[in-house]
């Protein structure tokens, strides 16, 4: 970490623009919206506005900083490679859906990287004002109060919390994704699909929810600021396929403990191991 760089001032001034950027979408109503590549994914002049108040104010505020953002990435269509020089990732609107259907699970997030390790990251949902923190070291917090995850750690105990309309954007073994899905909802007691992965794991730092989990189908700025986030309140995240965590891949399995992420991770490869065989057993009775 740069001895450098100021924290505590990197996180005010990131403060003042997540809640600027909350009075903007408090006041989105009768949005216009746009289309990007087909109508399955889309994305709002709120968007737009809300990223564009960011890149300018934080390139203003620290030029040497660099800035991994939703729609700049897709203007972009490439992913810039990830240095150690102190790293912005956005989210202008985390649930821009339920966003555009008025309902209020929608949220900015921001983090920020410094030589690889986060360092700050903020969560704020402005429809019922729900403003979620945490500095490196210093834990994580709901308007300046302590939060901390769930003492669950039966699996069978536990809430999961995972977008099942995902299923429909993977593009590569649809049906493994599907098969995981499924032994997941069956193992825990519950899913609970909210629409927004930074809010997920934000209610995963505070104890709502205790497992988060997505195989690739997530991006950086989806999850940047709910890793710190649930690290800080006790939990933990790790490489949903058993590598080594890295934000750029997006392979996550968040839960409050190491006991819920153990199971999770035995569920991903027992479900590997069934379609395996069941593979297996497909070609030799193909090759009679």
């Amino acid at each position: 970490m740069s001895c450098d760089l100021d924290i505590a001032k990197c996180f005010d001034f990131a403060t003042e623009l997540v809640l600027q950027a909350g009075k903007i979408l408090k006041s989105g109503e009768d949005e216009q919206i746009i289309y990007k590549k087909n109508k399955e994914d889309f994305v709002t002049n709120y968007d737009q506005q809300i990223e564009k108040l960011f890149i300018d104010g934080l390139a203003k505020e620290f030029p040497d900083h660099r800035i991994i953002a939703e729609e700049t990435v897709f203007t972009m269509q490439k992913m810039p490679e990830l240095t150690d020089a102190p790293t912005w990732f956005l989210d202008p609107i985390d649930g821009t859906i339920n966003f555009m259907h008025s309902l209020p699970y929608f949220c900015i997030s921001i983090a920020l990287m410094v030589r690889k390790e986060f360092v700050l990251g903020i969560i704020y949902n402005p429809s019922n004002s729900e403003f979620y923190s945490a500095i490196k070291g210093k834990g994580a917090f709901l308007n300046g109060k302590p939060i901390h995850v769930s003492n669950i750690t039966d699996l069978k105990q536990a809430m999961i919390g995972s977008d099942v309309s995902i299923i429909k954007y993977v593009k590569k073994d649809k049906d493994i994704y599907t098969a995981k899905l499924i032994a997941l909802i069956e193992a825990t007691q519950t899913i609970r699909c909210i629409g927004s992965a930074a809010l997920s794991m934000a209610y995963l730092a505070r104890g709502i929810i205790d497992v988060l989990h997505a195989d690739g189908v997530l991006k950086p700025w989806d999850i940047a600021a709910g890793t710190l986030l649930i690290r800080e309140a006790g939990g933990t995240v790790i490489d949903s396929k058993g590598g080594i965590y890295d934000i750029m891949k997006a392979n996550i399995t968040a839960a409050a403990n190491e006991s819920l992420t153990r199971e999770i991770f035995k569920i991903n490869i027992d479900t590997d191991l069934k379609r395996k065989e069941k593979d297996s057993k497909n070609l030799t009775q193909g090759n009679k």
